[in-house]
């Protein structure tokens, strides 16, 4: 079966050609990794700083969360004092209108 080779070169290949051409192939590969390497520590810081960022909004969520809830307790507790108010009120209209019949 005859083999591809360069019109000028004898039947066997030359060691160093195939050789040269094993070193291409290798330089050709690392560039590869590296490139493939930089870009996955790319990502990587990226991802990171991502998830810093998320983590910040998080806490801040959270901390908006308790306010918010104290503020609502706030609210409630005020109602509760108004109602209570609003009561002694009533109360003291009744008495009001119970005392001048009380006084005879």
């Amino acid at each position: 079966m005859p083999e591809n080779y360069p019109p000028n070169l004898s039947q066997a290949p030359d060691p160093s050609f195939h050789l040269q051409d094993l070193e291409e192939k290798q330089k050709l590969l690392k560039e590869r990794i590296i490139l493939i390497g930089n870009s996955l520590i790319e990502h990587r810081e990226n991802i990171h700083q991502e998830l810093q960022e998320l983590k910040k909004e998080t806490l801040k969520l959270k901390e908006e969360n308790i306010r918010m809830r104290e503020f609502i307790q706030n609210i409630l507790d005020q109602l509760s004092e108004t109602a209570r108010r609003e009561e002694l009120m009533i109360l003291q209209r009744q008495l009001d209108i119970l005392s001048p019949h009380m006084k005879k």
